[in-house]
């Protein structure tokens, strides 16, 4: 994608397409805050699996350790702040908070959408917050449509030294683009370009769902790229198609509220498929519990976003306190389940686990 020209016109066109993605994230921002944004029929699937409650666990809770390493870092528990917001003055508050608590807490972070950063430079500053949490991992972002509209490696490449990222995720959002004005529509070919990203980029490739699931067919192809890893994003949580109905009254896609694979059988289906890869279950993800059942289904991390936004736009303090909460009630679910490491969760059987797994 090519910068700003010099002509008046070309300058403006850019600057106007700038002024939108703002506004459409400031929308974004607003509607998650006030508005009921759950899948309104999809569940993750979380809630029809439990985990064992072992009567005799036979170890001490202050031994149950969920310290793990990703990208080389160290962090107190496996789990990442997910994809929120930029370009924005509130996605800066926003995102520095989250950085703030992320390196306070010892938590991967990934950073919102940073198209805008392609359309205008100097929107970079709302997500450069590398400074803010130097020890743990960040990750840039860049929606996967935008590989059929002039972002190649070079561009993918600018995204991620602008922040100092350790990882870009490439997020798949097909059903909300075309909820979207003006939405990006065109994902022909999608797959042999994120092929080309990952095998050239300098760091590590994570391709993410914004909250309809990976499907079986998809994990499949994933599982054939040269990718690091997987966001599943399950249905269950937010759904972007109806933030999107509620912010332009949208409301002409009622009919397709059906569509998405919940958490649960994403992350299943997922680890099968890509057997090899870092898997992260996310969708609907609210208690530690959830997050130890998605281990125990398969992924390598749970990560959340909805809950830790209204925390993040007050201080950083009050998302500490949400982190907390949710690496006690890891701890805590683990420890009833006998397990004493995030790699014993692996052994955990799940009661009704077969409830999650697609039919055959």
């Amino acid at each position: 994608m090519s910068p700003p020209g010099d002509s008046p016109g070309e300058g403006a066109e850019t600057g106007n397409r700038a002024d939108s993605l703002v506004q459409r994230k400031r929308e974004h921002v607003r509607v998650c805050l006030e508005e009921d944004v759950r899948h309104p029929v999809i569940s993750t699937g979380f809630e029809r699996i439990r985990l064992p409650y072992v009567s005799l666990p036979e170890i001490d809770l202050s031994d149950v350790d969920l310290s793990c390493v990703m990208l080389g870092k160290r962090l107190s528990m496996p789990f990442m702040i997910l994809s929120m917001t930029g370009g924005a003055s509130l996605s800066k508050t926003i995102n520095r908070n989250l950085a703030m608590a992320a390196q306070e807490r010892g938590v991967a972070l990934g950073l919102g959408s940073m198209r805008v950063i392609l359309e205008d430079p100097t929107a970079a500053d709302t997500f450069r917050v590398r400074n803010l949490c130097p020890d743990v991992p960040l990750w840039a972002n860049l929606g996967a449509a935008q590989l059929n509209l002039g972002c190649g490696v070079e561009e993918c490449e600018r995204l991620v030294q602008a922040v100092e990222a350790d990882g870009l995720c490439l997020h798949v959002n097909a059903l909300q683009e075309v909820a979207q004005p003006g939405g990006d529509t065109d994902w022909s070919g999608i797959i042999e370009k994120m092929r080309m990203i990952a095998g050239q980029l300098s760091v590590p490739v994570m391709v993410k769902e914004v909250g309809f699931g990976i499907d079986r067919n998809t994990a499949g192809k994933l599982g054939d790229l040269p990718i690091w890893g997987v966001d599943v994003g399950g249905a269950g949580g937010t759904s972007w198609l109806e933030v999107e109905k509620i912010a332009w009254g949208r409301d002409d896609l009622d009919a397709f509220d059906e569509f998405g694979t919940p958490t649960a059988r994403s992350i299943v289906g997922t680890r099968e498929a890509c057997p090899d890869k870092f898997v992260l279950g996310s969708g609907g993800v609210r208690t530690g519990v959830d997050a130890v059942k998605a281990l125990a289904l398969g992924a390598d991390f749970a990560g959340a976003a909805l809950p830790l936004l209204q925390p993040a736009t007050q201080s950083a303090d009050a998302v500490c306190r949400w982190l907390d909460r949710f690496h006690q009630e890891m701890k805590v679910a683990a420890f009833c389940a006998g397990a004493q490491t995030p790699a014993s969760l692996k052994d955990v059987r799940l009661e009704d686990q077969d409830a999650i797994k697609d039919p055959g």
